[in-house]
């Protein structure tokens, strides 16, 4: 029952984070938006910041929820399955903590302008919060990486133990007669 419920719990949680490394891949992947003039580019962060809003505390503090109970059934799964999840956790933790404290004042400053008249100075923010946003995009993507070696690896040990398991070989020989 214990492998069972450490993969369902680690494929939520990797989908829930593929889902947020996904959203914050495509921001950093789309140039054009970087391009945008003063007001176009403060409406798209305001809206920006009511959808994400919403939905990321969620996702996230899910995420964060299944990557500790990951870590916590992985234990007896060897260093490195285990040595991944909390790889995992840490680097979601980081993205959490860099979101609320340097990304969210910004976020926050961005949606109290006048789009039409942004102020002086927000090219600065805006470049900031890039900067902020793609440090955030690198932990997200490296720990669902981490993950997903985590569920190839530990796929690959489960197979060989099962085969070494003397219940698993007297079920084949039994099944062979």
């Amino acid at each position: 029952m214990r492998p069972l419920l450490l993969e369902i719990v680690r494929t939520t949680a990797t989908s829930l984070l593929g889902l947020f490394a996904g959203g914050v891949l495509f921001t950093v992947l789309a140039p054009s938006l970087r391009g945008l003039p003063g007001p176009a580019y403060v409406r798209y962060w305001q809206a920006l910041n009511t959808d994400y809003g919403r939905a990321m505390p969620v996702l996230l503090l899910t995420c964060l929820a299944l990557l500790l109970a990951t870590c916590v059934l992985s234990y007896q799964r060897g260093w490195l399955v285990f040595g991944l999840g909390i790889a995992a956790l840490l680097l979601v933790t980081g993205t959490i903590v860099l979101t609320v404290t340097q990304l969210e004042p910004l976020n926050q400053l961005a949606s109290s302008w006048n789009a039409d008249q942004p102020p002086t100075g927000w090219a600065d923010a805006r470049e900031r919060w890039w900067n902020l946003h793609t440090a955030r995009t690198v932990m997200a993507v490296l720990a669902f990486a981490g993950l997903l070696i985590a569920q190839t690896v530990d796929r690959g040990s489960s197979r060989t133990v099962d085969t070494a398991d003397p219940a698993v070989q007297s079920a084949r020989v039994s099944s062979r007669s």
